[in-house]
């Protein structure tokens, strides 16, 4: 009954953490599924792209708002605030990554971890 209810907890989490970013106009929103991969180090990434030091931190505390209004959560950790590239909160089953648009596209996280199930999300 336990790990059931840490499923649902960790799918609900990554719809709020979608929702939350979809509140501040992110783009290429991506969920990956990691929970089929051995080692992973998260069930779910959820990643999004913005376009402005602004926008990145405008997603960030939306998602971080969303999360806490429905869960009473914090992140675990948080990551990127100050060089506004790439933003990292860490909910330990559900990983969230905030990328500007040209980083995202250096570091291909999509890529690193071909063998999860992608979703994408419509803008």
């Amino acid at each position: 009954m336990t790990e059931i209810k840490e499923v649902q907890k960790s799918e609900k989490l990554e719809e709020l953490v979608v929702q939350g970013m979809q509140e501040k106009k992110a783009f290429d929103i991506v969920v990956m599924d990691l929970r089929s991969i051995s080692n992973a180090v998260a069930e779910y990434f959820v990643i999004c792209s913005g376009n402005s030091d602004n926008q990145l931190d405008a997603i960030a505390d939306s998602v971080e708002e969303a999360v806490y209004k429905s869960l009473r959560i914090d992140p675990w950790h948080k990551e990127g605030r100050e060089n506004k590239e790439w933003i990292l909160l860490d909910y330990a089953n559900v990983v969230v990554h905030i990328f500007r648009k040209d980083r995202r596209e250096f570091y291909t996280l999509e890529k690193l971890w071909g063998d999860a199930t992608v979703t994408q999300i419509a803008d």
